[in-house]
């Protein structure tokens, strides 16, 4: 009997696939299969079946993602988390074999810990002999290029990593790579894709990631469920961390249950997402959990720093997450006292239902705690707007006035892109829309402009702010992510906080070595002063920039640069703070 080839078998399978198609054609079939409509590009010498084989699916009526391209890869793969985070939906990138993948830099860190679907691919140098088949070694620089082991680059940081070999079936090696990306708890995944291979004519037909199965989110045990109830129906002074909202649609069912219980609700350190509406009563510091007799964390990485803030060690600590312990951490010392897997709008849905079904008839308590909260949080806000406004006469420019004008510019209409450290949006931003907020999910800095550019791509009718610090800026290849925001026609505005400091070469240093010698000598390496000109940099990749000293030019100057994004051109505004531990 003959053997049957892939082709003649994958009919009866009910695979997807045209005869007639080489390996690359079926690569971006697979992705388009999978749901991807955005695959971020930048150039490279054996990747160029991306531009072939989606200009031909366009020809063809086929579906095929769009090519976007962004002129570094830092920017290139920030923009896909940026675009995953707000549309929700798996993204690509492409890269130039091994010096591509590492020019995407800290952005690998920054998609491990995003728990956001992207498939990060890169080619790989042919190696073919010349001539012995169409993509071989016909230019010297395939030999430069060819190392041990290209996917050790990012193995560490990956859900799952492959090299497409000879015998695979390319379109299955896709379909396989999103669906380990797209199944809770999500996240990166790496492929190289080697040059000869791509060019393989004739690839066979494969199953998409929908026959494969994504795994359906996580619901938690029944019982542990009932354990959280009954202690935050009995808790004296109960706290919520939540680091959820990657899902928009959890936040409804957090503030139901919060309101319910008159429960406050504090936001993880390492927040990536609006996790509760920030003009919420409810909503507080976390300066509260230090007396708290119950605590629920909520897809919180890191729910608290140890020190005095933390839980008291009596306290009752429930984990409700995808990942409860957090695996992909090495050494994690965060305590609990019972921990459930689940997919958090699940969770809240299993915990508001057995919520309602104990509650007691008397319900003052919680009413008179809600009140309590609400006074606390009246107060709290408008003592911390007092001193943004008696900051506002100011120069240099104080960070608090600065930031104040910016939560004033951030209507409902707006998503914020917060590439800061240390919290310095809070409070000012008072954000309520699930999905209007999003945060470094990582300590990769640089993340924001090119997340912002595909914030804007995700969501074209909404106004894009980044907010970054001028270190993180410089980290940034800002210029690239620019150009395509021009490019494209998506437009987003930035605010470059400019004190010319390296927190961590200066309040940094002074911590670990009070009044040393790094101090005396004024603290050489934390300072980039005089800087570059951000606004004529900006101009230069086709965006409107300006440069702010007086502090009454603040509020004025953001209206201009949003109304520029509102026009079609992206903006960056640069704000000139006084240098850290300096006087200017």
């Amino acid at each position: 009997m003959a053997q049957q080839t892939a082709g003649e078998i994958a009919p009866d399978l009910g695979w997807a696939g045209a005869p007639a198609d080489d390996w690359g054609d079926v690569i971006v079939s697979s992705m388009a299969q999978a749901g991807v409509d955005h695959v971020f590009f930048t150039s490279g010498t054996e990747i160029g079946f991306y531009q072939e084989a989606i200009a031909k699916g366009e020809a063809l009526g086929r579906p095929v993602p769009r090519l976007v391209m962004v002129t570094h890869e830092y920017a290139c793969l920030n923009a896909a988390l940026g675009y995953a985070a707000v549309s929700g939906k798996p993204v690509v990138s492409a890269a130039h074999v091994d010096v591509g993948t590492q020019h995407y830099g800290c952005a690998i860190h920054t998609a491990s810990r995003s728990s956001l679907p992207v498939l990060i691919t890169a080619g790989a140098p042919p190696v073919a002999l010349p001539g012995a088949m169409r993509g071989g070694r016909d230019q010297a620089h395939f030999w430069m290029q060819q190392t041990y082991d290209q996917n050790a680059i990012v193995r560490q940081y990956m859900k799952w990593e492959h090299r497409l070999e000879y015998q695979d079936n390319p379109g299955l090696v896709v379909s396989r790579a999103l669906q380990v990306a797209c199944s809770e708890p999500a996240g990166p995944v790496y492929l190289s894709l080697p040059r000869e291979l791509v060019l393989l004519p004739n690839a066979p037909a494969f199953p998409t990631m929908g026959q494969l199965g994504v795994v359906r989110p996580a619901a938690p045990d029944p019982e542990g469920i009932r354990v959280v109830a009954e202690r935050l129906i009995q808790a004296g002074n109960p706290v919520i961390v939540s680091g959820c909202g990657r899902d928009p649609a959890a936040i409804p069912l957090l503030v139901e249950l919060c309101e319910l219980l008159g429960v406050a609700v504090i936001e993880t350190p390492s927040r990536a997402y609006l996790a509760f509406p920030m003009n919420h009563p409810l909503y507080q510091d976390a300066r509260h959990l230090r007396d708290a007799d119950v605590v629920v964390a909520i897809e919180a990485t890191v729910p608290w720093p140890p020190g005095p803030r933390q839980p008291k060690s009596e306290a009752f600590v429930a984990v409700i997450d995808s990942d409860p312990i957090k695996m992909r951490i090495p050494t994690y010392e965060q305590m609990a006292t019972l921990r459930l897997q689940s997919d958090p709008r699940l969770g809240l849905q299993a915990l508001l239902a057995a919520v309602r079904e104990m509650l007691p008839s008397d319900r003052s308590r919680f009413t008179a705690r809600s009140e309590k909260w609400g006074r606390i949080s009246a107060e709290f806000y408008a003592a911390t707007e007092r001193e943004a406004i008696a900051a506002g006469t100011k120069n240099p420019i104080d960070q608090r006035w600065i930031v104040y004008q910016i939560g004033r510019l951030a209507g409902d209409n707006a998503i914020v892109i917060d590439d800061t450290t240390h919290n310095r949006m809070f409070p000012y931003l008072r954000l309520s829309r699930p999905g209007s907020y999003f945060h470094n999910p990582a300590s990769g800095g640089g993340w924001g402009p090119g997340a912002g550019f595909g914030a804007k791509l995700a969501a074209p009718d909404r106004d894009v702010i980044v907010v970054t610090g001028d270190g993180f800026y410089g980290f940034s290849n800002a210029t690239a992510a620019l150009w395509s925001a021009a490019h494209y026609r998506a437009p987003f505005l930035t605010v470059v906080l400019q004190n010319r400091s390296y927190a961590t070469g200066t309040v940094g240093v002074a911590g670990t070595y009070p009044n040393g010698y790094a101090a005396k000598a004024g603290f050489p390496g934390g300072y980039f002063d005089p800087p570059i000109d951000l606004a004529k940099e900006a101009e230069a990749a086709g965006a409107y920039g300006e440069t702010v000293h007086d502090p009454s030019e603040v509020a004025p100057a953001l209206q201009r640069g949003l109304q520029q994004t509102r026009a079609g051109k992206p903006a960056v505004i640069a704000v000139w703070l006084p240098r850290l531990l300096q006087t200017d």
